[in-house]
């Protein structure tokens, strides 16, 4: 093993320091873990809090799955799907082992596990996806207080030639040292998610539809969606990453400005009488002027979301032109009121989170609703291309379909209790 190992280790450790989005430094940790140790294939784990038969349990629920074999067969530019599923911290389990007693497991063959370890491998995956795991390699992700974070599963190690082999004491040590170099990383990133959670809970307490679920699969949607525009206006990889970071959290406080509205309106369970809905309106004014002393670029892209998500394409939405501070017109139209943002007016992540948003609203209860089915979902998106939204943009939300679906599958509608 070269010392160049882990000099790469320890310079990838800077670069993902820079990342804000806890989702964004799972994905890109289970990526260059693959790297790390030449791996065809892996998952990413968190430990979540979790029902089970009418307990709460410690679980680990997968974040991310990459495959390179599986990826290569699909067209460009797609990504993988994968199952999305928890399972029990316990040894019965590869992973769970892993997580239950904080040690690194390797397994030269999946297929023959030796009949002393108390953990086994369910074949019935490989049969569904056409994939055969043979070697495998789980190392904890803790805290350097050894507070459990998740666990890494490596697949598939390949040599030089493309074989798949076992993996080698050299690539735990790696490994090892990979999650060892990670640590503060995630720990910084998941005290940032907690920040923002806190905010969106302050809502939350305000007006029930403003979830942490909700708030995470609009910031994934918004992610998604930005990814694929990015990649067809030719954006360069750094700066493609960069504002997805930027974008994820700036989207999850799209509806920040509901704290400065009333609960009479907030919390009725009903829908708005027009003079409601024009009060409602002002959330969009009350969030972006939180923002009017932007100290980074998540205040600036926070600022221009929560004050444009609401705005449509042919310019018919709120709050329009108009300073979010002064609240006073900047443009205005023929009665003297602030003229709606029309087209590229709007700023790129406030078209994109209009759209994330809607979405979201259409597939989920409300107090005062049902949630459509997709089907009708689909038609309303598709309806409103070039009037509520950017038609280029409902493009390519059709065309990520399948990816969007696996974000709502990984942030699920809490039951009420």
């Amino acid at each position: 093993m070269a010392n160049t190992d882990f000099k790469s280790i320890i310079a990838l450790d800077s670069e993902l320091n820079q990342i804000q989005d806890l989702d964004l430094l799972l994905e890109r940790i289970l990526l260059e873990a693959r790297k790390v140790v030449h791996a065809d294939a892996g998952s990413i784990y968190v430990k979540e809090l979790m029902m089970d038969d009418g307990e709460m349990v410690d679980k680990l629920a997968i974040k991310y799955a990459q495959n390179d074999t599986m990826a290569q067969k699909l067209p460009e530019g797609e990504k993988l799907i994968y199952n999305v599923f928890s399972l029990v911290i316990n040894e019965k389990t590869i992973s769970g082992y892993c997580a239950q007693t904080r040690q690194l497991v390797n397994v030269p063959d999946v297929y023959h596990i030796s009949p002393n370890a108390p953990y086994s491998y369910s074949t019935s995956y490989d049969k569904i996806s056409g994939y055969k795991t043979t070697s495998t390699l789980a190392v904890p992700l803790q805290t350097s207080e050894g507070r459990l974070l998740g666990v890494i599963q490596m697949i598939n190690a390949k040599d030089p030639g493309g074989n798949v082999v076992p993996f080698s004491q050299d690539d735990e040590l790696l490994i090892t040292h990979f999650a060892t170099s990670v640590s503060l990383a995630l720990q910084r990133a998941y005290v940032t998610r907690a920040m923002i959670l806190r905010m969106i809970k302050m809502s939350e307490l305000r007006d029930p539809k403003e979830t942490g679920t909700h708030v995470n699969r609009v910031a994934g949607y918004a992610v998604e969606i930005y990814d694929r525009w990015a990649r067809n206006h030719d954006i360069p990889d750094a700066d493609r990453e960069r504002f997805k970071d930027t974008l994820k959290i700036a989207s999850m406080l799209h509806d920040v400005g509901k704290v400065a509205i009333s609960d009479l309106i907030l919390k009725k369970p009903a829908r708005f009488t027009p003079e409601e809905y024009t009060v409602m309106q002002h959330h969009t004014i009350y969030g972006a002027a939180l923002f009017d002393d932007p100290q980074s670029p998540v205040d600036i892209i926070a600022r221009d979301v929560a004050l444009t998500h609401h705005e449509n394409w042919d310019g018919s939405g709120y709050p329009g032109w108009i300073d979010p501070v002064t609240e006073k017109p900047l443009k205005m139209n023929s009665e003297g009121k602030p003229r709606g943002r029309r087209a590229e007016e709007i700023p790129l992540p406030g078209r994109i989170v209009a759209l994330a948003d809607v979405y979201d609203a259409l597939c989920s209860r409300r107090v005062y609703k049902d949630p459509w089915s997709e089907v009708d979902v689909l038609a309303e998106i598709k309806q409103l291309s070039g009037a509520k939204f950017d038609p280029e943009l409902v493009t390519i939300f059709f065309e990520i379909l399948p990816g969007i679906k696996q974000i709502r599958n990984l942030y699920p509608e809490r039951e009420a209790v």
